[in-house]
This record gives C-alpha cells, structure tokens and sequence, in this order.
C-alpha cells in the first residue's frame, strides 16, 4: 500500500508498533502475504500478524460471533503491546473491527485502518450477493435479510436497503446496534470505547466493484432515492452517535479516495503498493 496509500497509512503515523489485520468475506490470511511482505519490507522488524479464523465460508457466520472470536484473538497481542498496536481491517472485517473497538473498553488500538470496508452498510447486485444468494436481488433481498434466518448470515447483518429502512433499523442485529441507529443501552459505553482510538483512517474508491455504494467505505450511503448522501450529511455523523464527528472533531478522521483500485486488489496485488 506504499506508496499509493502511502500517504493514509502514515497519516495514521504506522511506524514500528505491531500491526494486527482482519481479513474480509471469503478471505482467510493466506490471502494477506503480499501486505504482510511489503510492511516487513518497508518497516522492518514490525511485528505484523494477520488473525487466522473465520476463513473462507466461516466468514458468513453472524458478525457478533466473529467479533467475540477475532477479539478473543486480538486481546493477547493487546497486552503484549505496551505502547499499543494498529489495526488494518479489510471489507467486512472493517465491520468485525469496529464492534471489537466498541465493546472492549480497555483496548489500546492506535489507528484504525478500514481498508475497503462497507461501513454504512452494502445494497448492490454483486457477485458475492449472487453467489451466497443466488435466487435473489438487491430489490427483494430484504425479504430474506430482515429475518431471524437471514440474520445468522454475516452479509445481512450489514444489508442495509433503503427503500426499507423501518425493517433495517428493526431487524439488523448488527450494524444498526453498532451504529446506535436504534436504541442501545450500551451506546454510551460503547462510543467511549470507539473514541480510544489514535486515528481512524478510511480508504475506497470509486473502481472498487463490490463495496456499493463505494462511498460506504466513507459512511457515505444511498438515501430512499439510490442518492449518495456523503458522510457529514448522515445521521450517524450529524448526531454523532458513535463517535465519527467527535474524531473528526479531533483531527484524527482521514479519509482517502483512490481511483482504479478493484476491491481485491486493495490487499494482493503488489503492483497496487507500487502504483
């Protein structure tokens, strides 16, 4: 990611503190030796872990379990950390990576880098979609998602269809509860915990295929009219609910945009980082 994103990554001041990745759907860390090798390269003696579980067809399990397994994983390397440690979360486990960054109140993540991550949620007509449901369409999917069954899927935890946004807000046991977009008694403990973050840095980009809209990877989002609404024109922003005004508040919010970059390109092909 040097030096295309060069520039996002050092804005969250990477140095020499150790780097922990999570990898996104259908992923597993073997997908991750090129990024590993080139922070290795570029940062000598980093220690650079990416966490191996909810691999492949594992990653399709609900989002709460993954966050409860991935921060069962993490917590050592936590403690081990002294002066704390850097998060690269890629796709959905930019989602994964924030209910850990929620829920833990004692971690000491430094940055948080969402690499290619749909955290506003996901309505396209993807290949993945197809491929994990392929009887449906982004139209008719909330028929299923906005179920107890569709729940225990990973991609409807985040299925966020704005022609339906009542069944959304009542139905996602996910992003809407990570986003306090509906009532929440843990909201206030939880943004508290999000904010002990150094930085959160968000990168995508209008060439990525697969994040829809791209701008998600900005918390941007369609409105009732398939309009993009671009961050700071969202609830989630205006009423601060989770913290992504407060950081921009602080100066520790940086969002990057980078054209001609497909969505698995982002972590695995070195030509990207030498762009």
């Amino acid at each position: 990611l040097w030096p295309l994103l060069g520039a996002c990554l050092w804005a969250a001041a990477l140095g020499y503190k150790p780097v922990v990745i999570v990898h996104g759907l259908f992923d597993s860390s073997s997908d991750f030796q090129n990024l590993l090798a080139f922070i290795n390269q570029s940062h000598p003696g980093t220690n650079v872990t990416v966490l191996d579980l909810f691999d492949r067809s594992a990653s399709l399990q609900p989002l709460w379990k993954q966050v409860e397994g991935f921060k069962e994983a993490l917590y050592p390397i936590m403690q081990n950390a002294a002066d704390g440690l850097h998060l690269i979360c890629y796709s959905q486990g930019g989602l994964v990576c924030r209910g850990i960054l929620s829920t833990l109140p004692d971690h000491n993540v430094d940055s948080f880098i969402s690499l290619s991550s749909p955290q506003a949620g996901q309505y396209g007509d993807t290949d993945y979609l197809k491929y994990v449901f392929p009887h449906f369409m982004k139209a008719n999917l909330f028929h299923l998602c906005y179920t107890a069954v569709g729940q225990r899927v990973s991609i409807c935890n985040y299925w966020n269809d704005p022609h339906h946004r009542d069944l959304y807000l009542n139905s996602s046991e996910f992003l809407a509860v990570v986003n306090s977009e509906r009532a929440n008694p843990n909201s206030t403990a939880w943004k508290k915990n999000f904010l002990r973050i150094k930085k959160l840095v968000l990168i995508g980009g209008p060439d990525d295929g697969v994040i829809t809209p791209w701008q998600s990877s900005h918390f941007g989002f369609y409105n009732e009219n398939e309009t993009v609404v671009e961050m700071k024109e969202q609830e989630v922003y205006v009423k601060d609910w989770f913290g992504l005004r407060s950081l921009q508040a602080r100066g520790d919010l940086v969002v990057c945009v980078f054209e001609g970059v497909q969505h698995t390109k982002w972590h695995s092909n070195s030509t990207v980082y030498r762009a």
